[in-house]
């Protein structure tokens, strides 16, 4: 009978690779009690999913560190480059390399070059070579590794055992700089994984203690003082501050907190000194959440990333087999001998050897998707930011997206059939609203408390679907409402429809409230458009695409919006079922995204081609659900997010360009005989080089001051 089911997730150190990963699920599959292995290479953690009676996690960790790779830290800092086990053979090889060369122009005996030569191609080719066999073996795979490790052993067979070592010492570096790569794509990880603090100030029982955050739970009260981090996510109970939630939402604006407001995890307290109580653990707050994400993301690949995989599969059997086709080719149709008909299939192996566009790709999601997280945009993995950047049509959503989705009351009228006083009637109408979350019966209870009015208690709170609210207060049923509510009295609703449309001509969003025998009061409401939206459809417009507003509220409200901000074409009063029919048809001409809260709407952000949550920072449904995930409540990190994946694109076909022109060109002029192994494996080797620094390029953030969102 098994046991308890337990999960465990573990950073290793040396998980760099796939090849790596495949070792890694190989060796812990065949241990006792391990129900599941997931490796994620692009972040170098292992998920583990084990019998907690069959096995245990000291076990597990140490199966790991037999296989090489030993658990590493959460917090631990990352190994130094030069550090890397690739790197250090690699530098060895290249030493030895030298030292060869120099020896055989040295009055030397004749195997002291050779011997030092052939040091330098076992050490620098042990890692590519043992994994050109374990792909063969194990996955009967034609790999790369494989096509440089013949290349290295034929030269060397050869006679030319020092272009036999430049070959394995040049390769072995860019074996080297990927695994330096994803050092660096990882960085976006542990500098978030750094925002959080080691310890916090705890209150318990009166005393102030220091913990470790990884130890506070659900209810604990820590205390945050000027320049301190946030230790997790939180509500604030005392005090008040400005906190900089730029590591987390991308935010560059201090945004004031007192009681009852939530805090970040991650967040910088800038001036005063809060309380917070403690919402979620260390392992479940937005930075823990963010972290997951970004790494789940990494791991998923593109469009473009699997088709060079795929192509990359069949290319480097075919590569092999041609360099044998054309070595018996030369000697029965050319007249070559063997040894120089050889010599030129070596050269063309190595002209041919994919390197540079296999990895290409990868490299460019991996630190576009860090860089994007960094600056408070989510996107879920490399197919996303392909979809996203030929996104040619963005609807957006009023409430919320374009608005601060908090409505304010503009208007107050009482009307003269009243037998209640303005202070009378809004005391009434706000005791019931308390008991409503709605946007806007929070409006109307805040602008009851501004002005100084009691609010008392309602009883008997009903809804009227699609109508508005029914209640009783102080023994008096009361109706709020849209005015279809109270069209049984037809005479009064006359007298009021007039008032009502005056005050929707102006965009506003109009209720009223009364009795079944009559109307009291017009309440009219209107939400503030954002501060910087126009300055974000500006720059959407200015990346070419065109928007369009899609709104459930009415129509007259949803283009007081669209023409305050400039955007031509809008459409209001729209069911979901309406938003999701305009958006299959904003799909059938171009690629679409659809901006929303993540919450609402989420058939019209899964039917869009990109689904967009924006203000997602603590909301766990919209870090979910959404394809991007905007941190914060700024729209212009939706330009940016666009940015970025259009930079992406660009740079992606730069690197697939550069790489079929240096294949083809070394290929060709490897089957004329124009190259020689060394100049063949230069070229090669720093076109690969060239690759990798080229998508490191996505490490920086595209040109933030272009789109506004620095």
């Amino acid at each position: 009978m098994a046991g308890e089911t337990l999960h465990l997730e573990l950073r290793v150190k040396h998980l760099d690779c796939e090849n790596e990963a495949a070792k890694i699920e190989a060796g812990l599959r065949e241990h006792r009690g391990v129900v599941e292995v997931r490796t994620f290479p692009k972040s170098g953690k292992v998920r583990l999913t084990f019998d907690g009676d069959a096995t245990s996690r000291h076990a597990l960790e140490t199966a790991l560190a037999e296989l090489g790779f030993p658990a590493a830290g959460a917090r631990e800092e990352a190994a130094p480059s030069w550090a890397s086990p690739k790197v250090l053979t690699s530098l060895t090889s290249g030493v030895l390399l030298g030292t060869g060369w120099a020896l055989s122009h040295a009055p030397v005996p004749s195997w002291a070059p050779l011997l030092t030569q052939g040091a330098a191609i076992v050490i620098g080719g042990y890692f590519f070579a043992r994994e050109a066999i374990e792909k063969l073996l194990e996955k009967k795979v034609v790999g790369i590794e494989l096509l440089m490790s013949i290349a290295a052993v034929g030269a060397a067979a050869l006679g030319e055992p020092l272009e036999a070592a430049m070959l394995v010492f040049l390769y072995s570096i860019s074996e080297a700089a990927e695994g330096f790569t994803e050092q660096k794509t990882r960085a976006a990880v542990r500098a978030l994984m750094k925002l959080v603090p080691k310890v916090a100030l705890v209150r318990r029982e009166g005393v102030d203690v220091e913990v470790a955050v990884e130890s506070l739970g659900v209810g604990d009260v820590f205390i945050v003082r000027p320049g301190e981090s946030v230790a997790t996510d939180g509500e604030v109970v005392s005090g008040e501050t400005a906190v900089n939630q730029a590591p987390v939402t991308g935010e560059s604006v201090l945004v004031k907190k007192g009681v009852g407001d939530g805090v970040f995890a991650g967040s910088i307290n800038a001036d005063g000194v809060i309380e917070v109580r403690a919402s979620k653990t260390s392992e479940d707050n937005t930075v823990a959440k963010i972290i997951h994400l970004v790494e789940e993301a990494q791991e998923k690949k593109g469009e473009s990333q699997r088709f060079i995989e795929r192509f990359g599969a069949r290319y480097s059997p075919a590569v092999l087999a041609a360099g044998v086709l054309i070595a018996v080719g030369l000697v029965l149709a050319f007249g070559f001998t063997w040894t120089a008909a050889l010599h030129r299939a070596v050269v063309f192996i190595v002209a041919a050897a994919p390197c540079a566009l296999v990895i290409s790709v990868p490299i460019t999601l991996v630190a576009a998707l860090g860089t994007g997280a960094r600056n408070g945009v989510l996107i879920k993995g490399g197919v996303i930011l392909e979809r996203l950047a030929t996104v040619r049509t963005i609807a957006l959503d009023k409430t919320g997206t374009l608005t601060r989705g908090e409505p304010a009351v503009t208007d107050f009228v009482v009307l003269p059939s009243s037998p209640h006083t303005e202070t009378e009637a809004l005391s009434r109408i706000a005791a019931i609203e308390s008991r409503s979350e709605h946007p806007a019966a929070r409006a109307i209870v805040e602008h009851a408390r501004a002005r100084g009015v009691p609010i008392g208690e309602a009883s008997e709170v009903r809804a009227v679907p699609g109508a508005g609210v029914v209640a009783s207060f102080a023994g008096e049923e009361i109706q709020i409402g849209r005015l279809g509510l109270f069209e049984s009295l037809e005479d009064n609703v006359a007298g009021v429809r007039a008032e009502v449309e005056r005050l929707e001509a102006e965009g506003k969003t109009v209720i009223v409230a009364g009795t079944r025998s009559r109307i009291w009061c017009v309440v009219a409401m209107q939400d503030a458009v954002r501060a910087e939206a126009r300055e974000a459809v500006e720059l959407l417009h200015a990346r070419g695409t065109e928007l369009v507003v899609l709104s459930g509220d009415q129509r007259l409200a949803v283009e007081r919006v669209a023409k305050a901000l400039g955007i031509r074409r809008f459409h209001g009063a729209l069911s979901p079922e309406d938003k999701l029919a305009r958006i299959r048809a904003l799909a059938l001409r171009a690629p679409v995204a659809m901006v929303g809260d993540g919450v609402n709407d989420a058939p019209a952000l899964a039917e869009a081609t990109v689904g967009v949550a924006m203000g997602a920072a603590g909301t766990d449904v919209a870090l979910e659900t959404a394809d991007v995930a905007l941190m914060g409540d700024d729209l212009r990190r939706l330009a940016f997010a666009l940015a970025l994946a259009q930079r992406t694109r660009q740079v992606v076909r730069q690197n697939l360009v550069l790489s079929v022109l240096v294949i083809g060109t070394l290929a060709t002029g490897a089957l004329a005989g124009a190259f020689s192994l060394p100049v063949a494996v230069l070229v090669h080797e720093l076109s690969e080089l060239v690759v990798i620094g080229s998508g490191l390029r996505l490490l920086r953030a595209p040109a933030l001051e272009a789109t506004g969102a620095a």
